[in-house]
């Protein structure tokens, strides 16, 4: 996930950069539940190469690695949009103490469940890649026969 700031910098972001992030976030994943739903597309158009490949067990683990990861999507897109509107709350001139002091450290936890996320769907997307590959190179060789 790139920001424009470092995520140790974010006590000294102010509202327009804290919703810059916000709304760069919510941007990144909406684009990744299309990338998720690309995902479970290919694997389901590839699952029986997938069984026959593989064990059983690691073909149905990578669908239930994706089915938790659009659960787990969901869940951050709700805590952004939640967040989002609670920095326009931040933003009227009511005055609370400590108020953007806790909107901070909220925002620097999404911050890292969102660059968490990230790393961890990185990790499936290559697993499923190779894996697809593996099954395209073996299609071309029967082929070849």
């Amino acid at each position: 996930m790139k920001t424009k700031t470092h995520f140790k910098y974010i006590e000294w972001r102010d509202t327009r950069g804290l919703h810059e992030d916000v709304v760069h976030s919510i941007s990144e994943l909406k684009f990744l539940r299309d990338e998720l739903h690309f995902l479970r597309d290919l694997v389901t158009e590839h699952t029986l190469e997938l069984i026959y490949g593989r064990p059983y067990e690691e073909a149905a683990q990578i669908g239930a690695q994706l089915h938790t990861y659009e659960n787990r999507l969901q869940s951050l897109l709700k805590k952004l949009n939640l967040h989002s509107s609670n920095l326009q709350v931040l933003m009227d001139d009511i005055d609370v103490p400590n108020e953007l002091k806790d909107y901070k450290d909220t925002h620097y936890k999404l911050m890292i469940s969102m660059m968490d996320f990230h790393t961890d769907l990185k990790k499936t997307k290559r697993i499923i890649f190779k894996m697809l590959a593996e099954i395209m190179k073996k299609s071309k060789q029967k082929k070849l026969l």
